[in-house]
């Protein structure tokens, strides 16, 4: 049976939760690190990517570096946690996300009147291996500064994305925005992250 990610959030359940948790506990070792610098460089290029999407406002470009069954994560928690117990800021699958990029496109995105003007500065990347070849983890740090309606806001925290090879190409499978600041009142969030 073929699903389609964009109506249905049929990969969104117990196994995908305990998935996701378990990806995102005890990653970062320097045992499980990735040294070769050719593949950092490649992962680094699929992060300085998305980061010039998301500042050009590309919204479904960069929706398409993800995979069909994706989720873009903004934990309220330090260190994230568990999306099935603790509250989020953002925990978005593929039709949530396609739903975000369609209100914030339109005029009636009252939120984005004028637009974000957003510059994102990507650095400290580092790659960690998993237990699958064609499973990447990676962590970042990330500095973004939005500027809208004379107002300017600073975002800072770390990333962490879970890559997966699929036809010979590294996309995106879960994105999460750890804020330095995440359990604070961030105001109206209407960019993404």
């Amino acid at each position: 049976m073929h699903h389609d990610a964009s109506r249905t959030s049929y990969y969104v359940g117990d196994d995908f939760y305990q998935s996701l948790v378990d990806s995102y506990s005890n990653w970062q070792t320097d045992e499980s690190e990735i040294t070769d610098p050719e593949l950092r460089n490649i992962f680094g290029m699929l992060l300085e990517k998305e980061a010039r999407l998301l500042d050009q406002n590309c919204l479904n470009d960069w929706l398409s570096l993800y995979v069909p069954e994706c989720i873009y994560w903004v934990p309220a928690t330090p260190d994230g946690g568990d999306p099935r117990t603790e509250i989020a800021v953002c925990f978005d699958d593929r039709r949530r996300i396609e739903d975000r990029i369609f209100r914030l496109q339109n005029e009636f995105a009252w939120s984005q009147q004028p637009i974000s003007r957003t510059s994102r500065i990507i650095s400290n990347i580092s790659a960690f291996r998993t237990g699958s070849p064609d499973t990447v983890m990676l962590r970042s740090t990330f500095l973004t500064t939005e500027f809208q309606a004379g107002d300017k806001r600073t975002y800072s925290g770390w990333y962490g994305h879970k890559i997966v090879l699929k036809n010979d190409r590294w996309q995106i499978s879960v994105k999460q925005v750890n804020l330095i600041d995440c359990d604070q009142n961030l105001r109206n969030l209407s960019i993404i992250l």
